[in-house]
C-alpha cells in the first residue's frame, strides 16, 4: 500500500533532482508511517535540505518567542475584551488542573511534568499577542499534550538532516512568518 499512497512529494527533473515535499506541523509519530517510500528515500538521498524556518537555530527559536509579544507595557487584559479575557482566564486553569490526568506514564518517565508543560506552553500568556494566544490555546488539547514531547515531522526531519550531516537551510525569515499574523486585527482573530 505504501506506493498507493498521496506522497506530497515534487520532483524538478534535473541532475541531480530536487525535491520538493510538504509538511505539516504535527507530532511526526502521527505521520511517519504513512509518508511513503519515495518520499523518505528522497530525503535519504539527499545532500541538502531546506525547511520552512531553521528549528534547530536557538536565534529562530527566540525571534518566534520574541515576535508573539504584545508591545512593551501591554498585555492581553488590555486589548481583549473583558468577557473573552475572563473565559480564557478560566478555560486556562481548567486546563492546567487537567493536564496531569492528561500526561502519558512515558512523558511522566522522561521527566516531564504537567506544571513545566503548562508553562512551557502557556507562560508569559498574558503578553502575548492575541492571535499568538488562539494558536496556543488551539494546542492546549488532550490529544496535543499527549503528544508533547514528540518533535512536529519538520523539527524531526531538521534532526535527522543533521544527524545525518546534511547541508541544511531555511526558506523563510521568523519575520516573514511573524509579521503577516501579527498585522491581522482583532475581529480577523
Amino acid at each position: 500500500q505504501q506506493n498507493e499512497l498521496n506522497s506530497f512529494l515534487w520532483t524538478i527533473k534535473r541532475d541531480p533532482p530536487s525535491y520538493f515535499f510538504g509538511t505539516i506541523h504535527v507530532p511526526y509519530t502521527r505521520v511517519w508511517d504513512f509518508i511513503p517510500e519515495n518520499s523518505k528515500k528522497a530525503f535519504q538521498q539527499s545532500h541538502i535540505v531546506y525547511f520552512e524556518l531553521d528549528l534547530t537555530d536557538p536565534y529562530t527559536i527566540s525571534a518566534l518567542t520574541s515576535c508573539q509579544l504584545l508591545p512593551q507595557g501591554k498585555n492581553l487584559q488590555d486589548v481583549l475584551p473583558r468577557d473573552i479575557y475572563r473565559r480564557l482566564k478560566q478555560h486556562l486553569e481548567y486546563v492546567k488542573l487537567m493536564m496531569p490526568s492528561w500526561m502519558t506514564p512515558d512523558q511522566r518517565g522522561k521527566g516531564l511534568y504537567a506544571d513545566y508543560l503548562f508553562n512551557a506552553i502557556a507562560g508569559n500568556w498574558e503578553q502575548k499577542r492575541p492571535v499568538w494566544v488562539m494558536l496556543m490555546v488551539n494546542s492546549l488539547t488532550e490529544v496535543d499534550i499527549k503528544s508533547r514531547g514528540v518533535p512536529v515531522l519538520d523539527l524531526f526531519l531538521a534532526q535527522e538532516a543533521e544527524r545525518l550531516r546534511k547541508q541544511t537551510g531555511a526558506v523563510e525569515k521568523v519575520e516573514e512568518q511573524c509579521h503577516p499574523l501579527n498585522g491581522l486585527n482583532f475581529s480577523q482573530v
